[in-house]
């Protein structure tokens, strides 16, 4: 059985492999297997579990019911192994709002009681697999969730995989992005796990709307930059990207937008809102300790940890909620 969560608007299913197996989608025993192997099995299991079937589609919802499954775990104690599976049927490295709702499962399964080691299994090349995830339950504000610890970032073209040609001094200049909008000239990379392509911009007015990158006219230019062969371009990385802008705010928060590889514009996403603390940090936007990004799904406290001019480590709150 498939259950629905919530995280700041981003919805994922987590399903068991014995459960994907036995609606006869053959999902191997093994993490490594199966994401080696995911090319046999994650289309199925996302037709299978994240269309909209017999269900009515809301007006304007996107063309899936979630933003992907979360296969795992794959033992009965930790340290636990997933899968996350974009509705692409590729998988990511890492995702802030899929391991917040991945460890309320485990919760909730009575799995998980105290800090523990989560691996997310993928197949990029261009990245260690799997990637490790500290979490711990804590209660902010009176909400309880977890903190999750995601390590230090990385800058810059090489951190990401970005084709040469990139002008990447202390920022980036990505030339397919400023040709759709001019004032997306100024961008950093960062990688938190995933590849992450963070364009800053001046002014509020210039961070693209959810609805207008839902249709055709902005979504297929920038899947074409986002999304790796065959569905994207792979430009300016051949494994894809990422997308986020970026405006500053008084007050140490962000206001932040988010176009995901493999998935399109999202409502929210945990490691884009840590790169967008990472990148507003290194551009001297805001301070060290907790920061606000401010998306659509709602606020991700992030909290740096730095000395000097290094990021030590970056971690993000969550809290993830049942949906019907």
């Amino acid at each position: 059985m498939t259950l629905f969560y919530d995280a700041r608007g981003n919805i994922y299913g987590v399903v068991s492999p014995t459960s994907l197996r036995n609606m006869g989608i053959d999902v191997p025993e093994n993490a490594v297997q199966a994401a080696y192997t995911r090319n046999d099995w994650t289309s199925s299991a996302i037709a299978s579990e994240c269309e909209w079937g017999s269900m009515p589609r809301p007006a304007g919802a996107k063309a899936h019911r979630c933003d992907g499954l979360l296969v795992g775990p794959f033992q009965a104690e930790p340290p636990f192994d997933l899968l996350i599976v974009n509705t692409d049927g590729s998988l990511a490295e890492r995702s802030g709002n899929g391991l917040t709702i991945f460890a309320q499962a485990l919760t909730d399964q009575a799995l998980m009681s105290e800090a523990c080691e989560l691996r997310v299994h993928h197949d990029k090349s261009d990245a260690v697999s799997p990637v490790s995830t500290w979490v711990e339950p804590a209660v902010r504000e009176q909400i309880s969730g977890f903190w999750l610890e995601l390590g230090a970032p990385a800058f810059g073209a090489a951190a990401v995989g970005a084709q040469a040609g990139v002008n990447d001094t202390e920022r980036s200049h990505v030339s397919e992005l400023a040709a759709i909008n001019p004032q997306w000239a100024t961008s950093q990379f960062v990688r938190v796990g995933n590849p992450h392509c963070v364009t800053l911009v001046e002014r509020v007015s210039a961070l693209p709307d959810n609805a207008q990158m839902q249709q055709s006219a902005l979504f297929e230019p920038l899947k074409n930059i986002a999304f790796a062969p065959p569905a994207g371009g792979g430009r300016p990385c051949a494994a894809g990207v990422n997308l986020q802008w970026a405006a500053r705010q008084p007050g140490n928060r962000v206001i932040a937008r988010v176009f995901e590889r493999g998935e399109g514009p999202t409502a929210s996403s945990g490691t884009s809102a840590s790169a967008v603390a990472c990148a507003a940090w290194r551009a001297g936007w805001v301070e060290s300790g907790e920061v606000a990004v401010v998306m659509p799904g709602g606020i991700a406290p992030v909290r740096l940890h730095t000395e000097g001019e290094t990021v030590l480590n970056v971690s993000l709150f969550g809290a993830a909620e049942p949906q019907p």
